[in-house]
C-alpha cells in the first residue's frame, strides 16, 4: 500500500459502493455492457454471435455457439430482466430455446459443447459447459421462463448420473458424444463454475442438495489441495486427485500453471457459500481472505498493474498477458469481502484501485464493451482472445457492489427489489 492510499483510507473512508455517484457510475457501466452486447449478439439461426471489438459478428456466415456462451448470455440477460432492462426477456427466450431445442442431445441425453448452424460441431459433453447450462436454468428460473424448471432438472439428472463423483466430492470433466471414453483429467476450472452453479439452483429452489454438493468442492478444491499450497489454487490434477503441477494444456481454457485470477474467483465464491451455508464452515472465510491477498501478492503486476493470467510454481509469471476477466473477479470480490471485513480498509483500497485499472486500462470508452487482453505493458493485443467474448465477467463486476453480499447477484437482486417494494 502507497503512502497516499494509506492517507486516503484514513481521509475518506466512506465505501465508494455507498457513494450515489459511484452507484451511478457502476450502473451506467453495465448499461453500456448491455448496449454493447444485446442486439449485435442475437444471431437470428439461433444463439449468440462472438463479437469483434467493434460490435460486429465474428464470421456471422457460420458462426461456432459455444455453450458456456450462450448460457452466459441467459444469465446475464436474466439479471438485465430483473434490474429492468428492456430487451432481456427476448435475449433470455431466445438462448434457452438454443440450449434446449439445439445444445441438448436428445439420443444420448447431455449437452454438445459447440454447434454451426447446422450441426455440432464439437459433440462431447463437457462438465463446464453443463455448469453453465444449470446456470442459466437457474437464472432463468427466477424469471419464470416456461423451459427453466425442465431445464434444470434434465441438467441436475445429467451431472449426478453422468459427472459426478461422490466418493471425491466432485465432477468428472469430460466424455464423448455418447457417454464413452471419459478422461482420466480432473480441472478445478469446471468444479468451481460448477459451485456457482450449484449456489444459483439451491437458492432457485431451495434444495439443500445443491449446497451440500457445492460445499464439498469447497473443501477438495480450496481445504484439500490450495490451503497447503499457500492459499494458491491447483488447476490441473489426475483421476485421483493428484497435483499435475507439470499438466500442459489448451492456453485458453487449461492453461499450464497456476491462474490468479481463479483465485479471486474462488475468494467470492467461498464467502457467498459461506453465507448460503449459514456461515456454520468459518474456515470459508479465511481461506477466501487469504486467496485474495495472494492474487495481489503473487499476480499483480508491480510494474505495469493488472494480473499475469497464469504463474507457475515458483510464483513466476508464465503468461504475462491482462487479461479482462480477473480484474472483474477481483472487483467482485473486493466487494464482497469488504462488506463483512470491516475492520481495515484493505479490500476497499484494492476496489477502488481495480476500478481506476479498468476505467484507464480496460473499458473500451470509444467503442463500447472492455477490451479483453492487453500485453505486460497494457498495450492492446489479441493473441489468446479475438473481439471481446462475453459480457458475463464485466457485467458482474459493475452489478456486484450495488447489492448486498447475502448470496448469488440474481437472488440479492430479487430481494432489494421486494425489500423497495415493502418500503414504498
Amino acid at each position: 500500500m502507497t503512502d497516499a492510499q494509506t492517507t486516503l483510507s484514513q481521509t475518506n473512508s466512506t465505501p465508494w459502493p455507498n457513494r450515489p455517484f459511484h452507484r451511478q457510475y457502476l450502473m451506467r457501466q453495465a448499461n453500456n455492457l448491455f448496449d454493447f452486447f444485446q442486439a449485435p449478439s442475437l444471431n437470428p439461426k439461433g444463439g449468440f454471435f462472438e463479437l469483434n471489438d467493434d460490435g460486429t459478428p465474428i464470421d456471422a456466415a457460420n458462426s461456432t455457439r459455444q455453450i458456456h456462451g450462450t448460457a452466459r448470455m441467459v444469465h446475464c440477460f436474466a439479471i438485465g430482466s430483473l434490474i429492468g432492462r428492456p430487451g432481456s426477456d427476448e435475449i433470455v427466450d431466445h438462448g434457452m430455446r438454443y440450449l434446449w431445442e439445439k445444445h441438448r442431445d436428445q439420443r444420448h441425453g447431455g449437452y454438445v459443447w459447440s454447434l454451426d448452424d447446422n450441426r455440432p460441431k464439437d459433440a462431447s459433453k463437457q462438465a463446464y459447459g453443463h455448469a453453465f447450462v444449470m446456470l442459466a436454468a437457474s437464472s432463468a428460473k427466477l424469471l419464470g421462463h416456461p423451459l427453466a424448471d425442465g431445464m434444470l432438472a434434465d441438467v441436475t439428472e445429467v451431472i449426478e448420473r453422468r459427472f459426478w463423483d461422490d466418493k471425491v466430492g466432485a465432477v468428472r470433466e469430460e466424455f464423448a458424444n455418447d457417454w464413452s471414453g471419459g478422461t482420466r483429467y480432473r480441472g478445478q476450472n469446471s468444479n468451481m463454475h460448477l459451485t456457482e452453479a450449484l449456489m444459483a439452483a439451491f437458492e432457485a429452489t431451495g434444495d439443500k442438495a445443491y449446497l451440500t454438493k457445492a460445499e464439498r468442492i469447497a473443501e477438495l478444491v480450496i481445504a484439500k489441495h490450495a490451503v497447503p499450497l499457500g492459499h494458491r489454487v491447483a488447476e490441473h490434477f489426475d483421476e485421483n486427485w493428484v497435483l499435475d503441477k507439470n499438466y500442459q494444456g489448451s492456453e485458453m481454457f487449461r492453461p499450464s500453471g497456476a491462474t490468479p485470477g481463479h483465485w479471486l474467483e474462488w475468494s467470492r465464491l467461498l464467502y457467498q457459500l459461506w453465507v448460503l451455508g449459514e456461515k456454520r464452515l468459518s474456515w470459508m472465510t479465511g481461506a477466501a481472505r487469504e486467496l485474495f491477498h495472494q492474487s495481489i501478492e503473487l499476480g499483480w503486476d508491480q510494474t505495469h498493474g493488472a494480473f499475469f493470467y497464469t504463474l507457475d510454481w515458483d510464483n513466476k509469471p508464465i503468461m504475462r498477458e491482462k487479461l479482462w476477466w480477473p480484474v472483474s473477479e477481483a472487483i467482485g470480490a473486493a466487494a464482497f469481502l469488504s462488506a463483512y471485513d470491516t475492520t481495515h480498509d484493505y479490500f476497499q483500497i484494492w476496489y477502488r484501485k481495480l476500478w481506476d485499472y479498468a476505467e484507464n486500462h480496460v473499458i473500451d470508452h470509444a467503442r463500447g464493451g472492455w477490451l479483453s487482453e492487453l500485453k505486460e505493458d497494457l498495450t492492446p493485443t489479441s493473441r489468446l482472445f479475438v473481439g471481446k467474448p462475453d459480457i458475463y465477467h464485466a457485467l458482474q463486476a459493475c452489478l456486484i457492489p450495488l447489492y448486498p453480499a447475502t448470496g448469488s447477484l440474481t437472488k440479492a437482486i430479487i430481494e432489494a427489489d421486494h425489500t423497495i417494494r415493502h418500503y414504498i
